[in-house]
């Protein structure tokens, strides 16, 4: 996505759907300055040469919670100055900004620096001046595309505290900037960091003040409703700010060692985790025991940050290098820096004559009608919020990102697992093989669950049935 920001400056985003972020370039033809860029910079140098555009200045809105930042190591590469919050403790050097701070960018654009604490204490948003005049602000995580940044990653016991500076910040930038300045938030786009689901691709203050509850709703309203919406997030989130404040150097994208079926085998033994990236329904259809299914073409980075023990050893298999090449891309970008091997190929070359291992998938027609003839139990792994607005009557609860530590409390039986699309379910039903439980991967979306003819119970039909444990 790009827009003219008024007098030749153009802005570019620089998508990262799977962590649901972007990164920015602005640029006069000439020169550019570069928000919240993420690890992997390449992405980034390659768009400035595309361009022809020499990059000057980097900036970031905050310490980052939700990935590793590229902003130093993009920095010292280009020679451009780095400008971070003067309030945040960090371990480089950086040229400090603080509010209202004018950076003069080039003879065309300029950056008004503007304290927006509530996604942090130290939060920045940046206005984008061309030609003296306000065109956009890069927002960060504070104004966000009908929502805010979350206000709990720093502790629940700030949460408070910082929703409320949040909202002070949101109106500050509706109050100083004009109805027809773009918005550019790096979160929203499926971030974790978003407090409610963003939506939309553009937006302008002014129709932010139309549709967003933070400028449309009382301040005790906001912050009873931001609260009240707030759910787990990765356990990674917990390294990425220490990461960012010690400064993280550039990653080193170059191949593993290949690894052979006998090494497979005894890092599988000895409670590694090899990790197959093939597509969740190739993966149940056979696969070597032992292995974990995390589907590139998904959430991929989200989840198994949020599940792997910190600094557990790591090895990929992928159909191809470039399917492992694409894994340690991002990877990186949450500070998982290098796998310990990889092998290509598939489930055949890696068992080297061992037997595989499979398991059915299934969608919820097929679960409401063997539910009827056999006994089983149906495993829930969605969000605490999912399993409270609606789910099967009947059914076991436990949270994906708990599952991996609580097998053992399940209850005897087949296990039909499933979650809102499929994704988490194939992450589960990966787990639950290798712990030698039997399992169905339902690959469905859950709105089709009620369609089917499976009983799906809502809060209008308390008391709720069902086993969360």
């Amino acid at each position: 996505m790009s827009a003219t920001a008024g007098s030749g400056v153009e802005v570019v985003a620089i998508d990262t759907p799977t962590l649901g972020d972007r990164s920015y370039l602005a640029h006069d033809g000439s020169v550019a300055l570069i928000v919240d860029p993420q690890r992997d910079i390449d992405r980034v140098l390659a768009l400035a040469a595309a361009r022809g555009v020499r990059i000057t200045h980097v900036f970031e809105t905050h310490l980052h919670n939700d990935y590793v930042t590229g902003g130093l190591a993009l920095a010292r590469l280009t020679g451009a100055a780095y400008h971070v919050s003067a309030a945040d403790p960090v371990a480089f050097g950086r040229v400090p900004v603080s509010d209202g701070e004018v950076i003069e960018v080039s003879p065309v654009m300029s950056v008004l620096v503007l304290a927006t604490p509530g996604h942090t204490f130290t939060h920045m948003s940046y206005v984008l001046r061309a030609a003296g005049q306000p065109h956009a602000v890069f927002s960060g995580g504070s104004l966000l595309y009908g929502s805010t940044g979350r206000p709990d990653l720093l502790g629940t016991a700030h949460a408070g505290e910082l929703a409320r500076a949040q909202y002070g910040s949101a109106r500050r930038l509706a109050a100083e900037l004009p109805a027809d300045a773009d918005v550019y938030p790096t979160h929203g786009f499926g971030s974790f960091c978003s407090a409610t689901q963003a939506e939309g691709t553009s937006s302008t203050i002014g129709r932010e003040q139309a549709v967003n509850p933070v400028l449309i709703l009382d301040e005790d309203s906001y912050v009873a409703q931001t609260l009240a919406g707030l759910d787990t997030y990765p356990a990674y989130y917990a390294h990425m700010g220490p990461a960012n404040a010690a400064g993280p150097v550039g990653p080193d994208l170059t191949p593993p060692r290949r690894a052979e079926a006998g090494e497979l085998r005894r890092r599988i033994e000895t409670g590694e985790w090899v990790v197959d990236l093939r597509a969740r329904r190739a993966f149940a259809a056979g696969h070597l025991a032992g292995t974990l299914s995390f589907d590139l073409d998904g959430s991929f980075a989200t989840y198994l940050g949020w599940l792997i023990p910190w600094d557990t050893a790591l090895t990929l298999l992928g159909e191809t290098p470039e399917q492992v090449a694409e894994a340690q891309r991002e990877l990186v970008r949450i500070g998982i820096d290098r796998p310990e091997a990889a092998a290509h190929g598939g489930p055949a070359a890696w068992a080297q004559g061992q037997p595989l291992r499979s398991y059915p998938v299934a969608d919820f027609a097929a679960l409401a009608v063997v539910r009827h003839h056999r006994p089983l139990v149906v495993l829930d792994v969605r969000s605490d919020s999912e399993w409270d607005a609606s789910h099967i009557d009947g059914a076991v609860h436990i949270p994906l990102h708990d599952l991996p530590g609580r097998i053992g409390e399940l209850p005897g039986g087949e296990l039909w697992v499933h979650c809102q699309a499929g994704y988490r379910a194939s992450v589960a039903a990966s787990f639950l093989d290798a712990a030698d439980r039997a399992v169905v991967a339902i690959d469905d979306d859950f709105d089709r669950a009620a369609k089917a003819g499976l009983p799906v119970v809502t809060p209008a039909d308390m008391p709720q049935t069902g086993l969360r444990i």
